[in-house]
């Protein structure tokens, strides 16, 4: 126990005792390599033209539903008078589904009049490539390489040196 408090004691001394000074020291470059790299830009710009597009209206202006059930009905009369015996039921049946699709096709009928203008836009890219340039300085300072990107070539780098004793 009595060494556990005598060496916490000495490292509390010693910590308290301790200096430190830091200072910035030029250290010259030995080496600086030219990095080239190239980056593609890609601006948007807005293309737009007119277009013609054709107008519809409702020539019939009736309802599809309407239109289906008469159709349908109207089939169904034709096709209970066209059958005869047991086939009279599918006849009727078939009559009736056949009224019904030209029935809802002749109600919903379009007719297209005429064009109108229409503006239309899109976005599209113009890419154009540029090269960067970049200056890998190299430089030795306490037996150690360091290096230091920048956009031109250096003479000396600036290196931040604490000593702590």
């Amino acid at each position: 126990m009595k060494k556990v408090v005598i060496l916490v004691a000495f490292a509390l001394i010693s910590t308290t005792m301790a200096e430190v000074i830091t200072f910035t020291k030029r250290v010259p470059v030995y080496k600086s390599v030219e990095v080239s790299r190239y980056v593609t830009e890609r601006v948007p710009y807005e293309e737009c033209w007119e277009e013609e597009v054709p107008v519809e209206y409702d020539r019939g202006g009736g309802d599809e539903t309407l239109g289906a059930l008469i159709g349908g009905a109207a089939g169904g009369v034709l096709g209970h008078q066209i059958g005869g015996g047991s086939g009279k039921t599918a006849a009727t049946v078939g009559g009736a589904i056949i009224g019904t699709l030209i029935g809802k096709n002749l109600a919903k009928r379009r007719e297209y009049p005429g064009y109108r203008v229409v503006r239309r836009c899109r976005t599209r890219y113009k890419e154009s490539e540029r090269r960067i340039a970049e200056y890998k300085n190299y430089a030795r300072v306490m037996g150690k390489t360091i290096i230091r990107y920048s956009d031109r070539p250096l003479r000396y780098i600036r290196v931040h040196v604490t000593v702590e004793y």
